[in-house]
C-alpha cells in the first residue's frame, strides 16, 4: 500500500508544481486550439438548468486572450521549453454527454498528454479506436463511471507508458486480451462491474510493475492463471463477483506484499493453500461465497496484520475442539455456514477492535453472552443457530451497534428498552420473543428495516415513527398485536407486512401518504369496511395482499392506476360487484419490469417476505424479495363478485397464477384467455360460468394447474399436448355436459367418419410437432422452475374440497 501512496502522491505533487507555476506559462497555438474546440463541444451539450452557470463558470477562463497553462482544470509541464499541455482533468466537473469519439476529438489532438481523468460522466459509445493511439505519452488514464460499450480496442494496449488504467463501471464487453500483457510499466489495472467474459490471460503474469489488479463485478470464468503469481510487487487482487473456478493457485504465497486478497462470490473448490501464511502483510482475506473445503486452518489468526477475514459461505469446516489465541486484531470476521457448535467462541472477547462479527447458519447453542452485548461491535449476525434465553439489556446501549440479525433462533422474554439511537437493521423474526413491542423502537430515528414477524408479540400500541423517519421496511407479521392499523409509519415506507394478527377496523386514511410503499401485506387480520379508495394513490405498489379479511364494497376502475402492481390477492373477503375491465390495463401483469423492485436495491442481504403467496392448492409458500419480480399474480377468489370475466383480462401476458373461483361469476370463459401465454395455473372452479371451454386454450403451454369443476360449462374440453396432460377427472367436475379425452368421455363428433388419408397425415404430423415442441417446454420447464424456487406445490383437489368456503 505504501508504493500506492507514492504513486497517488506523486501526481498530486505533479498538480501542485503546475499551479504554482502556470501564472509564467503559456501552451502552444494548437493545443490550445483544441482545447477552446472541446470547450465548445462542452457548452454544446450542457442542459439549461440550474447548475449551467456554475458549469458554464467553470470554463470562463477557457478564451482566446489567456493562455491555457492558466485554465482550471488544464495541467502543463514546466521542464519544457514549448509549456506543453501534459494534464487535462475533466472529472465529474462537467455534464461530458454524447458519443466518445466527437466529444473527445479534439482532446486527441493534444499528443503530449500524460494524464486524462475524464471519470463519471456520461460519455456513451464505443471507447475510440484511434484516437488515443495519438496519446503515445499517456501515464494515467481514468475512463471509469461512463456508458462506454464494444470491447477494450487493442491501441489502448500499445500505450507502453501507461502506469495507471481504470475502465470501471461501464459496459465493455468482450475478453481481455493477451496484449494487456504488453503493458510492462502498468501499476493498477481496474475493469470493476463490467461485462467481460472469458479467462484471466496468462500474459497478466508479465505485468511484473503491478501493485493493484481489481477485476470484480464481471463474467470472468475459467481458473486464476497460474502467471499471477510473479507478479511479486502486487499488494491488491480483487475478483471477486465472477465465475472463476477450480483451485486458488498454490504458489499464490509468492505474493509477498499482498496486503488485500479478494476472491468471494466465485465457484473455486478445493483448499485453502497453505502457501498464504507467507503473506506477512495480509490485512484482508475474502473468500466466502465458494466451494472451498476442507478443515479452516488456524494459522491464518497468526498473520499478524490480518484485520478482515470472511470465510462464510462455503464448505469449510471450524475445529470445535480446539482453543486459538490469535496473534492477529480483527475488525470483521465471517465464519458463517463453518460449523462452528458450542457457545459463540470465548477468544472473540479478545478481540477488542472487532466491528463486524457473522456467525450465522451454524449450530451454536447457549444464551446471549454477556461479554459480547458490551464489546461495542457495529453488526452481529447471529441468525440461523441454536441461541436461547433473552437478550442482555447492555446490547440495546451500544452507542456503535448498527446491524442485529438474530433471526430463527429460540431466543424469548421480552425485548429490553433500546438505548440507542444507532441500529439501522434489526431483524429478530421467527424466534419466541413475546411482550409489547417496544415505544422506544420510535426514538431511532437511523432505523432502516424492522423485522419481527413470526414471535408472540402482543398489546395494541405500536411505536410511532415520524414523518422525517428513514425506516423502508416494516415487517411484524405472525405475532398477536392488535388493536387499529398503526398510522404513524414514517413516509419513506416501501414495504409493511402486517399480516397473520388480530389487527381490526378500518385502514388508516394516513396510508395515503406512503407514496413510496411497493409492498403491502395486511393478510389474515380482522380490517373491516369498504375497500379503501386511498389506496389507488398509492402507484409505486408492486404487491397488495388484503386476503382473509372482512373488506366490503366493490372493487374501483382507479385500481388500474396502480400501474406497477405484479401481486393482487383480495381473496376471501365480501366484495362484490363486477370485475373491473380495467384491470386488464394492469401494465406490472402485461410488461416484465425494466428494474427490481427498489427493496432488492436497498437491502443486499436476503430479506424474507413472509407467506406472501396465497394459499393456491392449500399449499403455502413464501417468497423473498429477490425473486419477487418473476411472479404476476392476481387473486379474487372466495368474494360475491358477480356478472361476467372481462376479455381483458386475456391482456396481462405475464400473469402466472390467476384465481377467480368461489365468486358467482356468470357467461363465457373469454376466448382471450388463451392470450395468457405465461399462466401456469389457472382456478374458475365455484362460479356459475356456461358455454364451452374456449379452443383458445391449447395455446396456453405454461399451464400445469387447472380447475374449471362447479360450473355449468359443456362441450368438447379443448386438445392440445400441454392440456392432455391435464387428465384428474376433478379438474372437470360437476359440470353439465363436458366431454374430451381428457376425462374419457367420448364426444358425438368424435364418432364421425373418418378423415381423408391427407387430413390425418396432417394432423398426425401437427400433434406429433407439438407433442415433441410444447410438452417439454410447457410443462416440464414450468414445473422445474417453480420447484426450484421452491414454491409451488400441488395439492390434490378432493384434498382441497375438504375445506369450507369462508363467508
Amino acid at each position: 500500500m505504501a508504493n500506492l501512496s507514492l504513486l497517488s502522491g506523486s501526481y498530486f505533487m505533479f498538480f501542485i508544481l503546475c499551479l504554482s507555476l502556470r501564472g509564467s506559462l503559456s501552451c502552444l497555438h494548437d493545443q490550445r486550439e483544441a482545447l477552446l474546440d472541446l470547450k465548445d463541444v462542452l457548452v454544446r451539450d450542457m442542459v439549461t438548468d440550474n447548475s449551467t452557470d456554475l458549469f458554464l463558470g467553470g470554463l470562463e477562463t477557457w478564451n482566446s486572450s489567456s493562455e491555457c497553462c492558466q485554465w482550471i482544470l488544464v495541467q502543463c509541464n514546466s521542464r519544457s521549453s514549448s509549456q506543453e499541455v501534459t494534464g487535462l482533468n475533466l472529472s465529474s466537473l462537467f455534464p461530458l454527454r454524447g458519443k466518445a469519439s466527437t466529444v473527445l476529438e479534439s482532446v486527441f489532438r493534444i499528443k503530449t498528454l500524460m494524464s486524462l481523468d475524464i471519470s463519471y460522466n456520461s460519455l456513451h459509445g464505443e471507447i475510440p479506436r484511434i484516437g488515443f493511439g495519438n496519446l503515445t505519452e499517456l501515464a494515467h488514464l481514468d475512463m471509469r463511471g461512463n456508458s462506454f460499450n464494444g470491447s477494450i480496442p487493442p491501441r489502448l494496449f500499445r500505450l507502453r507508458n501507461l502506469e495507471f488504467l481504470d475502465l470501471s463501471v461501464n459496459m465493455i464487453e468482450g475478453s481481455l486480451p493477451g496484449d494487456v500483457g504488453g503493458l510492462k510499466k502498468l501499476k493498477q489495472l481496474s475493469l470493476d462491474a463490467n461485462i467481460i467474459r472469458g479467462e484471466i490471460p496468462e500474459e497478466i503474469g508479465n505485468l511484473i510493475e503491478l501493485r493493484k489488479l481489481t477485476l470484480p463485478g464481471n463474467q470472468i470464468s475459467g481458473r486464476i492463471p497460474l502467471s499471477i503469481s510473479q507478479l511479486r510487487k502486487l499488494e491488491v487482487l480483487q475478483l471477486q463477483n465472477n465465475s472463476l473456478s477450480e483451485e486458488i493457485p498454490s504458489d499464490i504465497g509468492n505474493l509477498v506484499n499482498m496486503t488485500t486478497l479478494d476472491l468471494s462470490k466465485n465457484n473455486l473448490s478445493g483448499e485453502i493453500p497453505s502457501s498464504i501464511q507467507k503473506l506477512g502483510k495480509l490485512e484482508t482475506l475474502q473468500l466466502e461465497n465458494n466451494k472451498l473445503s476442507g478443515e479452516i486452518p488456524t494459522w491464518l489468526f497468526d498473520l499478524k496484520e490480518m484485520k478482515k477475514l470472511h470465510l462464510g459461505g462455503n464448505r469449510l469446516a471450524w475445529n470445535n475442539d480446539i482453543t486459538i489465541t490469535p496473534k492477529c486484531t480483527l475488525s470483521s470476521l465471517s465464519l458463517r455456514s463453518c460449523s462452528v457448535s458450542g457457545q459463540i467462541p470465548r477468544w472473540l472477547s479478545n478481540q477488542t477492535d472487532l466491528i463486524f462479527l457473522d456467525l450465522s447458519e451454524n449450530q451454536i447453542e447457549g444464551d446471549f453472552p454477556q461479554w459480547l452485548a458490551e464489546q461495542n461491535l457495529g453488526t452481529i449476525i447471529l441468525s440461523d443457530n441454536k441461541l436461547a434465553g433473552s437478550l442482555p439489556p447492555q446490547l440495546f446501549q451500544s452507542r456503535n451497534l448498527s446491524v442485529l440479525a438474530l433471526s430463527r433462533n429460540n431466543f424469548s422474554g421480552e425485548l429490553p428498552e433500546i438505548n440507542t439511537t444507532s441500529i439501522m437493521v434489526l431483524m429478530l423474526s421467527e424466534n419466541n420473543f413475546s411482550g409489547p413491542v417496544p415505544k422506544s423502537l420510535s426514538n431511532i430515528y437511523r432505523l432502516l428495516l424492522l423485522d419481527l414477524s413470526t414471535n408472540s408479540f402482543s398489546g395494541s400500541e405500536f411505536p410511532a415513527f415520524g414523518e422525517d423517519g428513514l425506516i423502508a421496511y416494516v415487517d411484524i407479521s405472525s405475532n398477536k398485536l392488535s388493536g387499529k392499523v398503526p398510522a404513524a409509519l414514517g413516509l419513506n415506507l416501501m414495504m409493511l407486512s402486517l399480516s397473520q394478527n388480530d389487527f381490526s377496523g378500518s385502514l388508516p386514511q394516513n396510508l395515503s401518504n406512503l407514496s413510496q410503499l411497493e409492498h403491502l401485506d395486511l393478510h389474515d387480520n380482522n380490517i373491516t369496511g369498504e375497500f379503501p379508495a386511498f389506496l389507488y394513490q398509492l402507484s409505486s405498489l408492486q404487491v397488495l395482499n388484503l386476503r382473509n379479511n372482512s373488506i366490503e364494497g366493490s372493487i374501483s376502475d382507479d385500481l388500474s392506476n396502480l400501474s406497477s402492481l405484479r401481486i393482487l390477492d383480495l381473496s376471501n373477503n365480501n366484495l362484490i360487484g363486477d370485475i373491473p375491465p380495467s384491470l386488464g390495463n394492469l401494465t406490472g401483469m402485461i410488461d416484465t419490469p425494466d428494474v427490481p423492485s427498489t427493496l432488492s436495491e436497498i437491502f443486499s442481504f436476503q430479506v424474507e417476505i413472509h407467506d406472501l403467496i396465497v394459499n393456491w392448492k392449500n399449499s403455502k409458500r413464501g417468497l423473498s424479495n429477490r425473486n419477487l419480480d418473476i411472479y404476476t399474480f392476481l387473486d379474487l377468489s372466495k368474494n360475491q363478485l358477480s356478472g361476467e370475466v372481462p376479455p381483458s383480462l386475456g391482456s396481462l401476458k405475464r400473469l402466472k397464477l390467476l384465481n377467480l373461483s368461489y365468486n358467482e361469476l356468470s357467461g363465457n370463459i373469454p376466448m382471450s384467455f388463451g392470450d395468457l401465454e405465461s399462466l401456469e395455473a389457472l382456478d374458475l372452479s365455484d362460479n356459475k360460468l356456461d358455454g364451452e371451454i374456449p379452443g383458445t386454450f391449447a395455446k396456453l403451454q405454461e399451464l400445469n394447474t387447472l380447475d374449471l369443476s362447479n360450473n355449468k360449462l359443456a362441450g368438447k374440453i379443448p386438445e392440445s399436448p400441454q392440456l392432455d396432460t391435464l387428465i384428474d377427472p376433478d379438474i372437470y367436475a360437476n359440470n353439465s355436459g363436458l366431454c374430451g379425452v381428457q376425462i374419457d368421455a367420448p364426444c358425438e363428433e368424435d364418432s364421425q367418419p373418418p378423415e381423408s388419408p391427407e387430413e390425418e397425415k396432417k394432423e398426425t404430423w401437427f400433434s406429433w410437432e407439438a407433442a415433441g415442441i410444447g410438452y417439454p417446454v410447457g410443462f416440464l420447464s414450468s414445473t422445474a422452475l417453480m420447484s426450484a424456487i421452491g414454491y409451488f406445490t400441488v395439492t390434490p383437489l378432493h384434498h382441497r374440497r375438504r375445506h369450507a368456503r369462508r363467508r
